[in-house]
């Protein structure tokens, strides 16, 4: 990596995290650390619940699964505004009428303490494990790229972000995720322009999506209904709601972003905007990896993309069969590169006949890619067992390092670190707040003085961040990095939105009944894990959001009612 990228790079964070650290200085009370005074106008809310939502893995898995299976993705995000809408009727209201600092708190008044503690603890095991996966997933990748050691990458963006997420709170953590949204969104925006930008001379963007469109990659809505099928229009809407509801409604690292606004207007509308253009960003992001994917029509591919792998491989045994593969991998792309070049042509003259030839010979070639890099996976695992072959997380961060110009190499470097430090950064402040007043100063440490509990609520800024350190430097990297946070979210989210749903909606179901409602449905939601772990079902994970919502739903008004009835010994609330 050139100067002017390291420049660039470090320039763009350091004064990101100075800024957040100058506009905070002022915090020394617990309401201000954790609330942020509650004066934060809608565009800071909007960004900053984007910009805890996007995280790193958000820009580095997203183009790699479009470069792999298209917009489809994009499906995934079709129930956001529906839950918005959602959230802002419904939820909003009650959250600023109790003027709550966690969305916990709510649920002692409803129910009692143990529900509220109960909830509390589901949030703090999921989002400890997400906090870790935040940090580590950037970082394995980043480490390989820069080729810096691992652990030294974990901890240079741990403590950057636990340094200033200590000093200045929830503000600072509002504060820098606007300009790190700013950063982000025009970082991809640049990435775009420059994909088209490196297509040879005589191919355009309109023939770059029209490849892609022959190519089945604009493809986004899938209708068929397939419970196994992750992304298809039904468990968006179904599995994919349940998800953001929950997210948006009762994650305390959204929940404190927006309850930080000026006012139930200002936050309504910092929702709303988040509802609006997260689904466009979004596919930015996708249309970026299709771009890329387009662009490795023309442009010869690695026939892996993670080049630490490969250097192992050169340096092994294997060396031998890895060259004759590259080799081969060679001779196939130049084939398929003819191939595209006829596909335009032909696409131009909108010759039916000449598309569909032109089409079928450039995916025998893609096949033949293929086919070649399944060969050479089987070559690193004959190596290592323990290494990982699946490689479409460095997919765009290799187009990042080895086609973008001198200096926007290190704005993009600069997003996936933006990324990173604003999903963390709000991460640990959420864990924070719900271990100290949920937790800390409701149950185990009562009564005492408000400089206790604000330095309280720093040490456990600290020891949460160290938690997150902890995992990210055992973790071990998931086939698909945001596929991963999203299914630790699954197997949490769904029982949590339950409690607050029957809170909300069903008024005489008491706090003994969703107590034992809420341990049923996480244990179904476990053991439904485990048995599609094992193969023993075959089963997409956003269901398990519905599944666990509507169990613990269902149970606890069955409990509830059997009480009522007097079928149950013990009192009825």
């Amino acid at each position: 990596m050139s100067l002017l990228d390291w420049f660039v790079m470090t320039g763009t964070l350091a004064a990101i995290v100075l800024y957040g650290v100058y506009k905070t200085r002022q915090v020394n009370n617990v309401e201000s650390y954790l609330m942020g005074d509650r004066d934060l106008k809608w565009w800071t809310i909007g960004l900053s619940v984007m910009a805890t939502q996007a995280s790193a893995i958000t820009f580095l898995s997203t183009p790699g699964q479009a470069y792999n299976d298209g917009l489809g993705f994009a499906q995934f995000y079709f129930g956001l505004p529906i839950a918005m809408v959602v959230l802002c009727v419904f939820v909003l209201p009650i959250y600023y009428r109790l003027k709550v600092y966690t969305a916990y708190e709510y649920l002692e008044g409803r129910f009692d303490l143990r529900v509220r503690t109960l909830t509390a603890i589901l949030f703090l095991i999921q989002r400890g494990l997400a906090a870790g996966i935040t940090i580590y997933a950037p970082a394995i990748i980043l480490s390989t790229i820069l080729e810096w050691s691992l652990s030294l990458t974990i901890l240079l963006i741990g403590l950057v972000v636990i340094f200033y997420t200590v000093v200045g709170g929830t503000k600072a953590v509002s504060v820098t995720q606007k300009q790190q949204m700013i950063v982000i969104l025009l970082g991809m925006f640049a990435a775009g322009v420059v994909v088209v930008m490196e297509l040879p001379a005589d191919i355009g963007l309109g023939d770059a999506i029209g490849v892609a469109g022959h190519l089945g990659k604009l493809n986004i809505v899938d209708l068929e209904f397939d419970l196994n099928d992750r992304y298809n229009i039904w468990s968006a809407l179904l599995g994919g709601t349940f998800l953001f509801l929950s997210y948006f409604g009762t994650d305390q690292s959204q929940v404190q972003r927006y309850l930080s606004g000026k006012s139930l207007t200002e936050s309504r509308l910092g929702l709303l905007f988040n509802g609006i253009f997260k689904v466009p960003m979004q596919f930015l992001v996708l249309m970026v990896g299709i771009l890329v994917f387009v662009f490795f029509l023309f442009q010869p591919p690695p026939v892996h993309f993670n080049s630490a792998n490969l250097d192992k491989l050169r340096n092994s045994e294997y060396g031998t069969e890895l060259t004759t593969l590259e080799e081969d991998y060679a001779r196939i792309n130049e084939r398929n590169q003819a191939a595209t070049l006829t596909m335009v042509e032909a696409l131009r003259s909108e010759d039916e006949l000449a598309i569909t030839e032109a089409r079928t010979a450039v995916e025998a070639t893609l096949e033949e890619r293929a086919s070649v890099a399944r060969s050479v996976d089987g070559l690193i695992t004959a190596y290592d067992a323990e290494l990982i072959t699946e490689d479409r997380d460095y997919v765009f961060i290799t187009f990042v390092i080895n086609y973008l110009p001198v200096g926007l190499v290190g704005l993009l470097l600069a997003v996936i670190f933006s990324a990173a430090m604003s999903s963390t950064s709000s991460e640990l402040n959420a864990l924070a707040t719900t271990s100290v007043i949920d937790i800390y100063r409701r149950s185990l440490v009562p009564g005492r003085d408000d400089d206790h509990y604000f330095a309280a609520s720093k040490w456990l800024t600290i020891l949460w961040g160290l938690i997150a350190l902890g995992f990210a430097a055992v973790a071990n990297l998931f086939d698909n990095l945001i596929q991963a946070v999203n299914i630790i979210g699954s197997l949490f989210y769904g029982v949590i939105l339950g409690v607050f749903a029957v809170a909300f909606f069903f008024k005489h179901v008491g706090g003994k009944a969703v107590f034992r409602a809420a341990i049923v449905g996480q244990s179904f939601v476990a053991l439904t894990f485990v048995a599609n772990w094992v193969e023993v079902i075959d089963l997409a994970y956003l269901w398990l959001n519905l599944i666990g919502c509507a169990i613990t739903i269902a149970v606890a008004v069955v409990l509830e009612t059997t009480q009522n009835r007097g079928l149950l010994s013990g009192e009825g609330r």
